[in-house]
């Protein structure tokens, strides 16, 4: 299951991670948060010990929205070491996640 990251577990779970991060910012009333939220569930079960997934909703979470410049949604951001390594806008395939996990892993 995709953690829940909100202001309060931030620091812990995404700031001093050494594994690759995977954050979904997402809203409930989101058509395409919504249809993406199955894959990034699969994600999370599939790269669990791998890589931290999560997601962030951007009404509960205002800072982390603007820290990194959240504008549209569904955003996925890949970190590592607290360093955005990708960033993608909008509801893509599980395949494209796939292979960008991969290849920063």
């Amino acid at each position: 299951m995709a953690l829940a990251i909100n202001e309060s577990n931030f620091n812990e779970i995404v700031t001093k991670s050494d594994k690759l991060v995977v954050l979904d910012f997402w809203a409930e009333w989101c058509g395409p948060c919504r249809v993406i939220s199955p894959v990034i569930e699969e994600l999370a079960k599939e790269y669990e010990g791998k890589a931290v997934i999560g997601k962030i909703d951007v009404d509960s979470n205002a800072s982390i929205t603007e820290k990194y410049g959240i504008r549209n949604i569904p955003t996925i951001i890949f970190i590592k070491n607290d360093e955005i390594l990708y960033k993608t806008v909008g509801a893509v395939p599980k395949s494209t996640l796939v292979s960008k996990i991969e290849e920063l892993l």
